[in-house]
């Protein structure tokens, strides 16, 4: 199906599916002339969804459902058309997954789902003017934002790919070292690597452990418990080395003010793990 020129959606209170649909639609096409109504004009030639009962919309009995049973809403219907080639298949099954489907559901069902929520608040309260219309485009705003930053993001994933590769192959397969902050999950999880070092934004240099999976945060190898939250000077005693100052509690994360001295707690934190 080509990119939509014009849109056609349903008027007064707006939902999630609805106000994101949307929102994907002016990422598509940022010209896009998109009406609310409560009747689509006939001879409409343009895309209409949540409305009208057809391709885009789902409060017909016989709505469509995903293979897991999730029913689709508007946002997940334009999704499944457009979403593959605006940022290729397996990203698509990902967002649907974890981002689309959730919304979905909420419109369908009513379940709980806090960003659902956080749409629906910005409809005018019962004792406002009903200007639909000019809240829904609040909205619209805010859910196209949080779509572009989330693109943007997994841009600078793939971007990432190539860099981290190269380090990986460069290091000795235990501490990796990166020259930059990159994203590096994707590609380190999963390898022999333990430890990822880079120069952190708040100075010196950040030591992470690495996750044992993308959705598991439990860690290869992490920091012994005893320097997990300790003050600088605590941290220095207990490990001799003298730029180390911050262990987070969770003991997932290491600072030091020296890549040398970054170098060193991650081996020593190896060492002490076998």
């Amino acid at each position: 199906m080509d990119i939509p020129v014009r849109g056609f959606t349903h008027g007064s209170k707006f939902h999630s599916d609805d106000v994101f649909a949307t929102a994907f639609l002016r990422l598509l096409n940022p010209d896009i002339e998109i009406e609310r109504g409560f009747e689509v004009p006939k001879d409409f030639d343009g895309i209409v969804y949540d409305i009208g009962r057809g391709k885009f919309d789902h409060h017909q009995a016989d709505k469509e459902y995903r293979n897991n049973g999730c029913p689709y809403a508007a946002f997940g219907l334009i999704w499944r058309e457009f979403g593959a080639g605006y940022v290729g298949e397996e990203e698509a099954a990902k967002f649907d997954a974890k981002f689309i489907q959730p919304l979905d559901e909420s419109d369908n069902t009513g379940k709980e789902n806090i960003l659902a929520s956080i749409i629906d608040e910005f409809n005018p309260g019962w004792d406002e003017d009903k200007l639909y219309d000019k809240y829904f485009w609040k909205a619209v705003d805010f859910a196209k934002q949080i779509l572009d930053n989330h693109f943007k993001s997994v841009a600078g994933i793939v971007k990432a790919r190539d860099f981290v590769d190269k380090a990986m192959a460069e290091c000795d397969g235990s501490v990796l070292i990166l020259p930059r902050f990159v994203p590096w999950k994707g590609e380190v999880v999963g390898s022999s690597y333990k430890f990822v070092i880079y120069p952190s934004s708040r100075g010196g240099y950040s030591v992470q452990g690495v996750p044992i999976s993308v959705e598991d945060n439990t860690l290869v190898c992490s920091f012994p418990k005893e320097w997990c939250g300790k003050q600088p000077e605590e941290l220095i005693t207990l490990t001799g080395i003298p730029t180390v100052r911050f262990c987070h509690p969770s003991g997932f994360l290491v600072a030091a003010d020296k890549k040398e001295d970054a170098i060193k707690v991650a081996r020593m934190a190896i060492n002490l793990s076998d």
